[in-house]
């Protein structure tokens, strides 16, 4: 479990349980972007819109390659330096998995709220939802714990590393 910094929203206890909403429009979702990366002194380029647009309609966290196929008039290297930029931003999270793959996704504080199941055979990285209940509960667990260690806990992220169904 990792703990990342959000944008926003206040703690309880040390483990976020209200949550800011994230942008309800694609224009608001472009404009939580562009000051973000204006926050840190970038550009809004039509090339880091363009990723976000397309990660934004994924629906899951995707692979560089998988970035270069939806897109083709992103150049490999322009997409890799315009990924960190947004990474650095707050807009993208690189997920790491078991494979020789980072996939990105954008930030969930653009988005819901999420887990992740990765598959350490393929390296696939499904996102799953929690019910409220148990996001509660967790939130809690993870609180209790960083107060054990004196440590103060500002969010979480649960992974599953596990097999998927295709590697069985």
């Amino acid at each position: 479990m990792t703990a990342r910094t959000p944008r926003g929203g206040s703690t309880r206890g040390g483990a976020t349980h209200d949550r800011p909403a994230p942008p309800a429009s694609a224009a608001e979702l472009h404009v939580t972007a562009a000051q973000r990366l204006r926050d840190d002194d970038q550009r809004y380029t039509t090339g880091r819109r363009a990723l976000v647009t397309l990660l934004a309609g994924a629906g899951r966290p995707l692979t560089i390659g998988e970035v270069l196929a939806c897109d083709g008039s992103l150049a490999q290297s322009s997409a890799y330096r315009n990924l960190a930029v947004l990474e650095r931003a707050g807009v993208v999270h690189r997920i790491v998995t078991s494979d020789e793959f980072a996939r990105f996704e954008l930030d969930e504080t653009l988005t819901a709220h999420h887990h992740h199941l990765i598959c350490s055979g393929c390296g696939a990285v499904t996102d799953v939802t929690l019910g409220a209940d148990v996001e509660r509960a967790l939130a809690d667990a993870c609180a209790d714990v960083a107060r054990r260690h004196g440590f103060t806990a500002e969010d979480h992220r649960l992974d599953l590393v596990g097999r998927c169904a295709a590697c069985g």
